[in-house]
């Protein structure tokens, strides 16, 4: 769709992000904000509260915190795999990458420069452009369901044996990593890897909102793609 606005001047615009895309990306940011906060104080607990114990159970609430967003988390990339199959094109990007086209890397370095401040225009996609294709890639998908792995098999820990997490978790990956305090640190190292992507796609995304002329931020509230000018847009995916 394309509105004019003066004749030097071209907005078009592109449906992308569908409503459960948008939906997940919010609750899986909030779940991921908890999860850091609670993943930090269980890592680093805070000091003693003076009293009974039993008046405050703050380190309760953390824990209950934690394990709730795990949950939501968990159930919410169930669900958005789902959607993958089902969405359009532009909801199962993140899922599979065309790392097998010529034309993916090319623009990926590209993107490099871009993000560099070596090239000097910016391409523009429908979607997301390759280099965030493959960083979500990397983090939304395997990142995170590493963490649900690790973080069920710590859970299964306290749940004991026989109880699903336990069976389906603990009962293989605290062997593998070779012991539970193994895979607290992975776990841990973990929320790092993430912290350091959040701050690095908050970036991302303000810096191409303002650089690159295109709607970033407003499309995951509306679903639209605005680009500011007339040039073409890129889209060979």
């Amino acid at each position: 769709m394309s509105i004019e606005t003066t004749p030097s001047h071209k907005e078009e615009a592109v449906y992308v992000y569908e409503a459960p895309v948008r939906l997940w990306h919010w609750i899986n940011a909030l779940a991921i904000l908890v999860l850091g906060i609670t993943g930090y104080l269980i890592g680093s607990p805070p000091p003693a509260i003076h009293g009974e114990a039993s008046a405050h159970f703050l380190f309760g609430w953390i824990r209950f915190l934690h394990f709730g967003a795990g949950y939501i988390l968990a159930v919410g990339i169930l669900l958005r795999i789902y959607w993958a199959f089902v969405g359009n094109k532009h909801s199962r990007q993140i899922f599979l990458p065309p790392v097998w086209r010529g034309s993916f890397w090319s623009e990926l370095v590209h993107e490099v420069k871009w993000y560099a401040m070596i090239a000097r225009e910016p391409k523009k996609y429908a979607g997301h452009n390759p280099l965030a294709t493959l960083a979500m890639h990397v983090m939304f998908v395997w990142v995170i369901i590493f963490m649900i792995f690790t973080g069920f098999a710590l859970y299964g820990e306290g749940a004991g044996m026989g109880s699903w997490q336990y069976t389906l978790f603990s009962s293989w990956i605290i062997p593998l990593f070779g012991q539970s305090q193994d895979v607290h640190t992975w776990h841990h190292l973990g929320l790092w890897a993430i912290v350091c992507f959040v701050i690095i796609h908050v970036y991302a995304a303000v810096r191409e909102d303002i650089m690159s002329r295109q709607s970033i931020i407003s499309s995951m509230f509306s679903g639209w793609r605005t680009f500011r000018d007339d040039k073409p847009m890129d889209d060979p995916h």
